[in-house]
């Protein structure tokens, strides 16, 4: 290991390549300090909806004659939905996204897909997390080569976080932008040794003098030392911090209550992702579902609506995408098996509030399912270009032209 850099670590091993997960007994360690960009302090909130979220239950074509014969059981009844339009609704429980649409923070996209569509959770997730085919050489996500672009701050935030206990999302992966997963602030510090005396100890080994020319051990302490200096300053993240509301009891809202005190406490990390399982409803969908779309708008209408009363929101942008929407037509299980197109959301001070794009055609459809006529490449050139300030092309291995969900910088 002596004479290994740390590019070849990074690329050889897969405890390096796989960013760390902090539990109750392992460290803050080995991560970059923040992106410091031309973002001006915006923070991007991604909320990754997995599973597959049911699109046109989600944004209801409830006019169309074509959606209540598709589906018998599972349509949404005109009188219940929250109309959008004459020819579209959210679905009923939707209200808090309904609330930031008529407050003019919330952005529609619809129809959003990729050509020769893949129908495998696995495939399709990867696919959206890198902008590469199976076939391509994915070593990295496209929001780690953000972060890798960016640059290092002086800062020693993290570069981004992800919180949860479920797999980090390969959408961060980076070869030298380190992003911790954590389960919850009270687990992220050094559990166990946490006098001053032994932190002190841990610095001085980590910033002692090096010899040797080993590139390695050299990033491992020096991430182990401004680790220590970011997990102190999440450790009293909350103390300052109240909500302007209630946050709903769900594992999401969970979530974004504690990157709204992150957010707080002066972080200056710019990516936070989270993910909401359990929108695969092949079976009995119409109550998951509700509850799944419930949580999803309720938890970030709360959140963004906190981080206004907190002298945030206009820093603030949420990212809501699932892998796929479903097929048109229900099943015999009362459920929707895997379709392509579906919605798109961004919440936030900054958006065009409303739709953009035309609902697909369920008229014109492609072995049963919804044509897209959006890139989901597109979506996320609108949000590094005119959120995040940076150019896309080389970040989404291509040209793709943003949207105007968001005015141009």
């Amino acid at each position: 290991m002596s004479h290994s850099s740390r590019r070849q670590f990074l690329t050889t091993s897969a405890a390096a390549t796989s960013v760390l997960t902090f539990g109750r007994r392992a460290p803050a360690f080995l991560q970059q300090a923040a992106a410091d960009s031309q973002s001006d302090g915006r923070i991007l909130v991604v909320v990754e909806m997995a599973g597959g979220n049911d699109g046109l239950n989600t944004v209801v074509p409830y006019t169309d004659d074509e959606y209540r014969k598709a589906r018998p059981e599972l349509a949404i009844g005109k009188s219940d939905v929250l109309k959008i339009n004459d020819n579209l609704g959210l679905h009923p429980v939707m209200t808090g996204f309904a609330d930031l649409l008529e407050a003019g923070h919330l952005s529609i996209i619809q129809g959003v897909g990729y050509d020769n569509p893949n129908r495998s959770h696995f495939e399709s997730m990867d696919i959206w997390h890198t902008c590469q085919r199976k076939d391509e050489n994915r070593i990295d996500g496209w929001l780690g080569r953000y972060l890798q672009e960016a640059g290092q701050a002086t800062s020693s935030d993290p570069a981004g976080l992800h919180l949860g206990e479920d797999k980090q999302p390969f959408a961060l992966m980076s070869r030298d932008a380190r992003v911790p997963s954590i389960r919850s602030l009270d687990q992220f510090r050094l559990n166990g040794n946490e006098t001053a005396a032994f932190r002190k100890a841990v610095r001085e080994l980590a910033d002692a003098r090096r010899d040797g020319g080993n590139d390695l051990l050299s990033f491992v302490q020096s991430s182990t030392s401004s680790a220590i200096t970011a997990s102190e300053r999440i450790e009293v993240a909350g103390m300052n911090y109240k909500p302007s509301g209630e946050y709903p009891s769900t594992a999401l809202a969970n979530k974004l209550q504690t990157v709204a005190k992150l957010i707080n406490s002066g972080l200056t990390t710019p990516v936070y992702y989270v993910r909401i399982d359990g929108f695969d409803t092949h079976a009995q969908q119409d109550g998951a579902h509700q509850s799944l779309l419930r949580q999803v708008s309720d938890g970030v209408s709360t959140f963004l609506k906190d981080m206004m009363a907190h002298g945030h929101g206009d820093r603030i942008l949420c990212l809501c995408f699932s892998e796929f929407g479903r097929r048109v037509a229900e099943n015999a299980s009362k459920g929707t098996d895997h379709g392509t197109a579906g919605p798109v959301f961004l919440t936030g001070t900054h958006v065009k509030a409303g739709l953009i794009g035309q609902h697909p055609s369920l008229r014109d459809l492609q072995d049963g399912d919804l044509k897209h006529h959006t890139d989901f490449r597109q979506v996320y050139a609108t949000v590094l270009e005119r959120w995040l300030k940076c150019d896309s092309k080389a970040i989404l291995r291509g040209k793709f032209n943003p949207l105007n969900a968001l005015p141009p910088t």
